[in-house]
């Protein structure tokens, strides 16, 4: 399994969540967490994936998401658990 951490950070509007599923879907990233949040029309989610079966690599899929959250007026971030894991070390 190659798990990789989607974050997803902006202003709270109609469709993110089904934007950035129906992208991960389409490519066969499958989701195997999910959290997401809205305080004070702030929105927040974070995903954990599996990206083994994926139709694009990591790299491909993280600038596709980051254009996608510019379209969209959020910002999205894609990184490999074990990168995620190594910058959020306390």
């Amino acid at each position: 399994m190659k798990k990789t951490i989607i974050t997803v950070v902006g202003n709270d509007t109609v469709g993110i969540i089904a934007k950035v599923c129906t992208y991960l879907a389409e490519h066969n990233v499958n989701i195997l967490d999910i959290t997401q949040t809205i305080v004070q029309g702030y929105f927040n989610m974070m995903m954990v994936t599996d990206t083994s079966k994926a139709d694009k690599d990591n790299g491909v899929l993280s600038k596709e998401l980051a254009a996608m959250g510019d379209e969209i007026g959020v910002v999205i971030g894609c990184q490999h658990e074990d990168i995620f894991n190594k910058m959020h070390r306390i």
